[in-house]
């Protein structure tokens, strides 16, 4: 401020005038403080914003860890703030390994003087919290205490596990998502709901669990392949564990789709761009970062909304799925 000042040729109290949209500056010198202002690209702290205001106009999404599925959640949020008059805060803190409970941890750091609100991507803990307005993303838990938005993770794996069955495979593997997310335990549950309304068994011997990410997925998705009485499919809960077990298959000199076909869970960009392209479920992700932002905008304005919202999944059919081999 006090750079603006000498610049502008006024005093420090005439610049918080101008900043803070106060009257007794006239047209003039109003009009040099602004060009002034915007030449050197001044711009007042969060924090003293918030203390003069008790609203700092930005709203946070906090992460623990900024991977494909929280990059695309966050798209469509940057995507549909720009309407709202609020600005957009990304925050991770502790990288992929956060423990449970880091989003009470980031809140208290950003609440109060950063934030306005604030969208959490599947947090551990989804009670409600004092001080902002918070909507969680894909809850560990499932919807609960918080406003949530996620996507229909039974119905999605149900079509997955039924394109499999489709293409004409009986011997179907499943590898699983981590067992401490409802999301995992859906799609696993859609999983079984599938094959017994075909009256197919399902194998025991053929689940496994690759916990979402590419390095705990490695093991389990070798243990599935690399077996005389392998599966001709595998439904993978995500698509990083999917992309994983295509790339296992391939270490293991087996052809994807000729010898196992794969399907995966969530359309990431990653999913389009592997060799070959993967056959996933959609979970609208975007919509989804753009809908919990909309959620959000009317919750830290005091606007009642239906505070659980699920969004549809969708098939999209590529290259790592065929029939099986005679």
């Amino acid at each position: 401020m006090a750079d603006v000042a000498r610049t502008a040729g006024v005093s420090v109290a005439t610049v918080s005038k101008v900043v803070n949209g106060r009257y007794g500056v006239s047209q003039s010198t109003l009009e040099r403080v602004q060009g002034v202002i915007a030449q050197l690209g001044y711009e007042a702290s969060l924090g003293a914003r918030s203390l003069r205001s008790s609203r700092t106009n930005v709203l946070g999404i906090l992460v623990a860890e900024f991977e494909p599925f929280s990059t695309e959640l966050l798209k469509g949020a940057s995507s549909a703030v720009g309407a709202t008059g609020y600005e957009l805060l990304a925050y991770s803190g502790g990288g992929g390994h956060a423990d449970v409970g880091w989003e009470r941890r980031y809140l208290s750091r950003l609440s109060g003087t950063l934030i306005d609100g604030a969208i959490i991507v599947t947090p551990t803990v989804v009670e409600a919290v004092p001080g902002i307005p918070v909507v969680a993303v894909d809850p560990h838990a499932g919807p609960s205490g918080l406003p949530t938005v996620d996507a229909d993770s039974f119905a999605g794996a149900v079509t997955a596990t039924e394109h499999l069955l489709g293409l004409g495979h009986r011997r179907v593997g499943f590898l699983g998502g981590r067992p401490d997310l409802e999301s995992a335990r859906e799609r696993e549950r859609g999983f079984r709901h599938a094959m017994a309304a075909a009256g197919v068994d399902v194998d025991e011997t053929l689940v496994r669990n690759g916990g979402y990410r590419p390095e705990t997925a490695a093991a389990p998705a070798r243990d599935l392949l690399d077996r005389a009485q392998r599966p001709t499919a595998v439904f993978a809960a995500n698509d990083l564990s999917a992309i994983e077990l295509v790339k296992v298959a391939q270490d293991l000199g087996l052809d994807v789709p000729g010898d196992v076909s794969v399907i995966g869970f969530d359309n990431v960009p990653e999913s389009a761009l592997c060799t070959p392209s993967l056959t996933t479920i959609t979970q609208p992700l975007q919509r989804m970062g753009a809908e919990a932002l909309h959620l959000l905008v009317d919750l830290v304005a005091g606007r009642e909304r239906e505070p659980h919202l699920r969004l549809p999944t969708e098939l999209v059919v590529r290259a790592s799925t065929a029939p099986p081999a005679v």
